[in-house]
């Protein structure tokens, strides 16, 4: 009996639980409507964008955690809450050729996936193609000179 309200004491604020994403990937997260500016602690980590309504969207741009501050326009904190990084979920396979590392993403078949820790080679030449296509597919397919 003694354990228990001290349990219910500790429990954590829903409101100041960490946020959890995906390298790579997006999550929205619902702040109160008067924030008005976002502060990250490492833009290398993640990076949030404030939208309208007190949306914001994190994205996980490299491994680990830091946090973000909402404030609204007089400087008041209203959120100050951690985000953590998590490598990705899909079915990956690894390749090391000595201490060059290459990642696949084999869901169903195994496609080239660039990973934060890829070998410099492997990591250029992946996103090289990947600025390729796109640029293809921004000119309608039609070659540029």
């Amino acid at each position: 009996m003694v354990l228990w309200p001290l349990a219910v004491l500790a429990a954590p604020d829903p409101a100041g639980e960490a946020v959890s994403v995906n390298v790579d990937q997006a999550k929205l997260v619902k702040l109160p409507a008067r924030v008005v500016t976002i502060v990250v602690g490492n833009p290398l980590i993640a990076d949030v964008s404030l939208q309208t309504g007190g949306v914001v969207v994190v994205t996980g741009k490299g491994y680990g955690a830091t946090n973000f501050i909402a404030m609204d326009r007089a400087g008041e904190v209203l959120v100050d809450r951690v985000i953590q990084v998590e490598g990705p979920t899909d079915q990956l396979v690894t390749i090391y050729r000595g201490v060059e590392r290459e990642t696949y993403s084999c869901m169903p078949a195994c496609q080239r996936r660039v990973t934060l820790g890829d070998g410099e080679g492997y990591f250029k030449s992946t996103i090289d193609q990947a600025t390729a296509l796109s640029g293809q597919a921004i000119a309608g397919g039609k070659p540029t000179n």
